[in-house]
């Protein structure tokens, strides 16, 4: 899969991915498809990690496939290396299962980017896509400690 880079973020997204930290999207198995200051772009797999007892897709998972998203779109739009992105709150409303071996997609866009919020609404949906989950989530613009 070709990951699409925004030419103004190009420098700030390859350190990011370079950075050979080990987070939670790798555990789920995110995989970038588009990163830009506009629309952020994730599929993840609903496997034996992103599932629930009953074999369908963690409604956990679709959270932080969407936090993950809104999360870095808006360190994406930060032009201060002062500052970051954090998640303030998040909900989320599930629509439809996905079962196992299946596939989501996340696409996450900028409602509000002010100077200390953010607020980002992603929609989750399936290789069909059908809506599974629908997410709005608000992020403090912090300094960085340290």
């Amino acid at each position: 899969m070709n990951l699409e880079i925004e030419e103004s973020v190009r420098e700030k997204a390859e350190l990011m991915l370079s950075s050979g930290r080990k987070n939670m999207g790798d555990a789920l198995g995110i995989e970038f498809e588009k990163l830009s200051r506009d629309e952020m772009r994730a599929s993840m797999p609903v496997t034996e990690n992103t599932i629930q007892p009953f074999g369908i897709l963690h409604g956990g998972a679709s959270v932080a496939l969407a936090e993950t998203l809104a999360s870095i779109g808006a360190w994406l739009n930060l032009d201060d290396e002062n500052h970051t992105a954090v998640g303030l709150e998040i909900n989320a409303n599930h629509v439809k299962s996905v079962r196992l071996g299946g596939k989501v997609t996340g696409i996450a866009r900028p409602i509000h980017r002010g100077a200390q919020t953010h607020v980002w609404e992603i929609r989750i949906e399936n290789e069909s896509g059908k809506l599974v989950c629908i997410s709005r989530c608000t992020l403090a613009i912090i300094r960085r400690r340290g």
